[in-house]
């Protein structure tokens, strides 16, 4: 996904309009992108608190106001990848069946045609590996896409009609968000070398996560 490459897109939502809000924002996506690096080059574990914010440019106690702890700060990397792939539900034809419309999105969202979008997979391609030994990190993923969850039941609920707390919705939701998580690991699992356009690619096994779906007998309404 888009997590590192449309970060600037992705800092804040459109609905803040306070100065120090947009400031707060933009200051946290600036750390993470950082810990993102950082975590890459040298490693979670040699990687510490202090110098993320170091290098962020700011002092340890402003860092320490905006994550608990280190792992935590690549947590808006994480959502504004979430965040595009959600958008891109919400913004596909409106005449596709919902199976139709979550491959649609994950190909949008996933497209690594575009240069510096199949770098920033790559970046959270090492991020996921490094996570396989890090719950904490593993921890802060999981997380975005518990939200991501969330947010997709809202945004099927405006495109059905139907009530975004209902049983069918939220396993809709559950299912396709798993389907996109498991896909973008499973990828990342398989190493450095498995390109992003290919069959094994994350939006070609989120399409294949989704037949499976729709062909079992637990099939998305």
């Amino acid at each position: 996904m888009r997590w590192v490459a449309d970060c600037a897109k992705q800092t804040y939502p459109a609905a803040m309009s306070s100065l120090t809000e947009r400031r707060k924002a933009a200051t946290r996506m600036d750390i993470a992108r950082t810990a993102t690096e950082l975590f890459i080059e040298h490693g979670l574990r040699a990687t510490r608190a202090e110098d993320i914010a170091r290098a962020s440019g700011v002092a340890p106690r402003t860092f320490y106001r905006y994550f608990a702890t280190k792992e935590e700060a690549v947590a808006p990397v994480f959502a504004a990848g979430v965040r595009l792939w959600v958008d891109a539900v919400r913004d596909a034809p409106s005449g596709l069946s919902l199976p139709a419309a979550l491959t649609h999105a994950a190909g949008e969202a996933l497209d690594s045609a575009d240069p510096a979008n199949a770098e920033s997979m790559g970046r959270v391609r090492e991020l996921l590996r490094l996570a396989e030994e890090a719950p904490a990190l593993r921890s802060v993923w999981n997380d975005a896409y518990d939200a991501a969850e969330s947010a997709l039941a809202g945004v099927l609920a405006e495109r059905t009609g139907r009530d975004r707390q209902s049983l069918g919705l939220r396993l809709a939701a559950a299912a396709g968000s798993t389907a996109v998580r498991i896909a973008v690991e499973n990828w990342a699992a398989s190493g450095p070398d498995t390109p992003a356009d290919g069959p094994q690619g994350p939006a070609a096994l989120v399409a294949q996560n989704i037949e499976t779906l729709s062909n079992s007998p637990w099939s998305l309404p």
